[in-house]
């Protein structure tokens, strides 16, 4: 069966992957992005070329009026949203904590905490089965940070991802009654321009020795979980937090 599913932040690294992926699926696929309208309509292609049917959403993760419009904007392109893939987020750069700057902390907070708040709240309204959806799964994209805490790195971006496992257990006992299932996916070291973007682009090669499996992850590794849990296939699985860190 086609599936409509909505992600945030999927016009580069792990929510672009996510998009291709469930694109070879047939599913629709609804993007967001902030800025770089060029990414998203290049992963849109790559969605249509796999085989699915893509839109991309200009729309801010962390306000209340574009959350609204990103899901408003996918029902009428395809009708009801059967995923949400809640996936929008960033890292400050690399330091300790007390050499953070308190307006990019902030604005991590605001994006990483309430952003992800805000879309999993939209899409519990839109899927609930109480409400008028049909259903469906929501998986939330925590990190491997959670456990590790990123110390001298980025305890600022581990807090923030912090939130998103207790939101996943509680949410999913929140709407089991409603067809919802409500799951997490915590990626390890994967080979994304995240790291570049902390400005740590050797990160990778530097925390290599800590990886028993070896090497670093892919994006398509972490987004084949993202779509099991979003497919039918998975559909006893819910309330749980799926590490995919070669065994960090």
């Amino acid at each position: 069966m086609t599936k409509t599913i909505l992600i945030t932040g999927g016009s580069r690294g792990i929510g672009r992957a996510v998009a291709i992926c469930a694109g070879k699926r047939g599913w629709n696929v609804a993007i967001t992005y902030v800025a770089n309208a060029a990414a998203a309509d290049e992963a849109c292609k790559a969605v249509d070329a796999a085989g699915g049917k893509a839109l991309a959403i200009r729309s801010d993760a962390a306000k209340q009026i574009d959350v609204e419009s990103a899901f408003n904007e996918t029902e009428r392109a395809f009708g009801k949203i059967d995923g949400f893939v809640n996936n929008a987020g960033f890292g400050t750069h690399t330091s300790k904590l007390a050499d953070k700057k308190p307006e990019d902390i902030a604005a991590l907070v605001e994006t990483n905490v309430l952003g992800a708040l805000l879309g999993a709240r939209e899409a519990a309204r839109r899927m609930s089965k109480s409400r008028g959806g049909r259903g469906g799964s929501i998986v939330n994209m925590s990190s491997a940070a959670v456990r590790l805490g990123m110390p001298n790195e980025g305890v600022d971006y581990a807090a923030t991802k912090g939130a998103m496992d207790p939101l996943t257990l509680g949410l999913s006992r929140e709407l089991g009654q409603d067809g919802v299932r409500v799951n997490a996916v915590r990626p390890g070291l994967i080979a994304t321009e995240f790291h570049g973007l902390m400005g740590d682009a050797g990160r990778i090669q530097r925390l290599m020795g800590a990886i028993p499996m070896g090497r670093e992850g892919s994006a398509d590794e972490v987004a084949e979980a993202v779509v099991w849990l979003l497919s039918d296939e998975a559909s006893y699985v819910s309330g749980a937090l799926l590490d995919v860190t070669g065994g960090r």
